[in-house]
């Protein structure tokens, strides 16, 4: 009977910490990136631990350095978390522009907050200065 509980809290701890497609704002209009989905793995976001994200979408330019990314997170209006990422660490620039998938992996900073709803606005720009996408949506982070 043990074995049966314990297998049953791991299939849910594993259900926990699956990844997520996550209802996101695109809060960028005429950028690089037309972006139709974010999947976020693992989902609640753990922090100070790797989280990888997967966006898909259509370019209308390459992806070319030096790319950044802009991650900002709000509660109540007020910044409670931010970071700055280089692109072209993330994936092997040039992206070229028939790619529709990308998925890089960063750390999130264990300055995270965790337990609080949280609006993250993540704002990339290409290398040729164009936005390259921006999306926000709210998330709680988690101490996983």
């Amino acid at each position: 009977m043990k074995f049966f509980a314990a297998a049953i809290a791991l299939a849910v701890a594993a259900v926990a910490n699956a990844g997520s497609y996550v209802s996101f704002t695109d809060c960028a209009s005429g950028s690089d990136l037309t972006l139709n989905t974010l999947y976020l793995d693992p989902y609640p976001i753990c922090v100070g631990q790797d989280v990888c994200a997967t966006i898909t979408g259509t370019l209308s330019a390459d992806v070319t350095a030096p790319s950044t990314m802009s991650i900002i997170g709000t509660y109540f209006g007020s910044t409670v978390y931010t970071q700055s990422l280089d692109v072209c660490t993330l994936v092997s620039c040039p992206v070229p522009q028939s790619t529709t998938s990308m998925t890089f992996c960063f750390p999130v900073l264990s300055s995270a907050p965790a337990g609080i709803p949280v609006v993250l606005t993540i704002t990339a720009t290409n290398g040729n200065g164009n936005t390259l996408f921006c999306g926000s949506f709210t998330t709680t982070g988690s101490n996983c």
